[in-house]
């Protein structure tokens, strides 16, 4: 099969059209049910997209209206997604995490008229908010749901929305978007704000044909193309899957299969045998300690030729390959890594890495094992990968690789990392103060073209290569690579009367802790009442006052999500001040300077 040309497609759903009238009948969509692997081919699904599509268009859509997708990772997604874009509209995916506040902001941020939500469960924090914001018109189930009284919004059932004489619909798709051009919005990706509220970042159908271009060209170029097979994980909520997991196959033409869930995802993998995976750091942190402990469980000579390996990985890595290793390497190439590969279904070409900054031991670890590893870069704003690292340019786990086919990158006076092209969001939605911050001139481009400021600071090295010092922006990504706006949950925080200051951390970690300051007055109350002498060093040591804390802490944890939920706290010395550094002028905390002098206290947290 030869390969489209994505720098030529008009938008995703021709793309789509196109494969699926190449592959027929062939399997695209895969899931588990009844404990079996069930497909649904590339001509199925073109033709529930279509359906789906005209039936969307009969409920009064037109081009441009937003449509609110939340689904757990299924083919209905997939359908969904691409039927939405084929009625001409705009999708809205939101996050399964969410409560029933994240939802309301979303829609009446977006102003989405329909609502497609997979099953009741995920109806339950949805539903409400659909009712207080009375924008949605119609709620589509892909499961059967409780159909409550409603005067707002009418209810639909998926194979109600899949009716229909299909060869219609496929003309009428065909006609329709014809018109959808590179530049039109595809979707709305909403993402945490620094200021709290969540953005919607605006990726036109060329920002993601782009993204897909590039990734198609590394694949190809670097590992050449077969029959690829794919293992979605990660939320398709997130730029990163929707693009790396939904599009970038789609224009491959390869099978995606929807896995089970943490818990299943170890057996998924030895089930599907994937060729490429798109996973987030902490998942591979996970893998790799639980490949150590099984190896350490095996005896000494599996020790030792695991220890060879890291060695021979680490000098490799270091520019170091010895002569000497070579008959070593042979060996483990005979014995250790070949099992290792097997717990990956054999066949893997690549494990893509991104989300969140990788851990170089982590990467290293698994290219010792035998495993290529390749780490990007990029940001929801960029539709989302901006660079990653190629072997025919030279792996390096200290950078993100060069910047991809079709992506221009440069530094600014300030070590900011600024991109230029196709991939660069249209800007936030319903918000042009935070577009014009994001998407402006600079001074190291004369010509006054408009750069996306990501926030990261770097340079690029001898090679061409991005490495990423520090973040320019306080946002918070996790291990899983889920943004967190920090500023949002403190001043949740210090809105409780119990609670003066606070901060949170949580960068490369599974879960936010905070370091609070009690208020002084409600302390001194708190003393009074519990009979108690105020001091607030021996307070802080009491089991009840930390447990008061902890009930306003958990009271802010009930109106956030899942991913911003302080798990931990510790308390501080004294109150952040002018005086002591680690408040500015203006009254902002500054955050370096109270990690230097917690840091350990913070850290600590995350052995509690």
């Amino acid at each position: 099969m030869k390969l489209t040309d994505f720098g030529s497609a008009d938008n995703l759903v021709a793309l789509f059209l196109q494969r699926a009238d190449e592959l027929g009948d062939k399997p695209f969509l895969w899931a588990k049910s009844g404990g079996s692997w069930h497909s649904q081919s590339w001509n199925e699904v073109a033709r529930a997209v279509c359906l789906l599509s005209e039936n969307l268009r009969k409920l009064g859509l037109k081009e441009g209206d937003r449509v609110a997708l939340v689904s757990e990772n299924r083919p209905e997604w997939c359908i969904a997604d691409l039927a939405i874009m084929a009625a001409g509209c705009i999708t809205v995916p939101a996050y399964t995490t969410n409560t029933e506040r994240d939802h309301q902001h979303v829609l009446d941020n977006s102003g989405a008229r329909v609502v497609i939500v997979s099953n009741e469960k995920l109806a339950k924090p949805l539903l409400p908010a659909v009712m207080t914001s009375g924008v949605a018109e119609h709620v589509i189930g892909v499961e059967n749901l409780n159909r409550h009284q409603s005067g707002t919004f009418d209810f639909h059932s998926w194979d109600e929305m899949l009716a229909g004489d299909a060869d219609a619909a496929r003309s009428a798709v065909e006609e329709r978007i014809a018109g959808i051009g590179r530049e039109v919005t595809a979707c709305i990706i909403y993402t945490s704000g620094t200021g709290g509220a969540p953005r919607g970042v605006m990726l036109s159908h060329g920002a993601i044909l782009c993204n897909i271009d590039g990734a198609a060209d590394l694949l190809v170029e670097d590992f050449g193309w077969d029959e690829e097979v794919f293992l979605s994980f990660l939320p398709l909520s997130h730029a990163y899957e929707h693009t790396g997991g939904q599009f970038l196959p789609i224009g491959l033409g390869a099978e995606i299969y929807y896995a089970e869930g943490l818990d299943k995802l170890a057996s998924n993998i030895e089930e599907v045998r994937p060729t490429i995976m798109v996973v987030v750091p902490r998942l591979f942190e996970v893998l790799r300690t639980r490949i150590m402990k099984q190896v350490e469980k095996q005896g000494r000579v599996a020790n030792f030729l695991m220890d060879r390996a890291l060695r021979i990985g680490e000098l490799s890595f270091a520019g170091r390959r010895r002569l000497r290793d070579l008959p070593m390497n042979l060996i483990l190439e005979k014995t250790l890594r070949p099992k290792i590969r097997d717990r990956f279904g054999g066949r893997i070409k690549a494990l893509v890495s991104g989300g969140a900054p990788l851990n170089p031991d982590v990467g290293t670890f698994f290219e010792s094992m035998g495993l290529t590893m390749l780490q990007g870069y990029g940001q929801t704003e960029s539709a989302p990968v901006v660079s990653c690292n190629r072997p025919k340019v030279g792996l390096k786990m200290d950078t993100v690789g060069p910047p991809m086919k079709g992506v221009e990158v440069r530094i600014a006076e300030d070590g900011e990392i600024l991109v230029r092209g196709e991939l660069v969001m249209q800007g936030y939605w319903q918000n042009p103060a935070e577009t014009a911050r994001a998407l402006q001139p600079n001074a190291i481009d004369p010509t006054g073209a408009i750069w996306l400021h990501t926030g990261d600071i770097g340079h690029l090295d001898a090679k061409g290569r991005i490495v990423i010092t520090d973040r320019k922006k306080d946002m918070i990504v996790n291990d899983k690579g889920d943004n967190v706006a920090p500023q949002k949950i403190e001043g949740m925080l210090t809105l409780q009367r119990e609670i003066a200051q606070a901060m949170v951390v949580g960068d490369k970690r599974p879960y936010i802790v905070g370091l609070i300051v009690p208020d002084a007055e409600w302390a001194l109350e708190w003393a009074r009442a519990n009979g108690e002498k105020f001091d607030m060093d021996a307070l802080q040591e009491l089991p009840a006052f930390k447990s008061a804390i902890r009930a306003a802490v958990d009271r802010v944890n009930k109106d956030i999500s899942v991913v911003e939920k302080v798990r931990q706290f510790a308390f501080a010395d004294e109150a952040f001040a002018i005086e002591n550094g680690e408040m500015t002028p203006s009254l902002k905390i500054r955050r370096h300077m109270i990690k230097a002098r917690y840091g350990e206290r913070l850290d600590a947290l995350y052995k509690a």
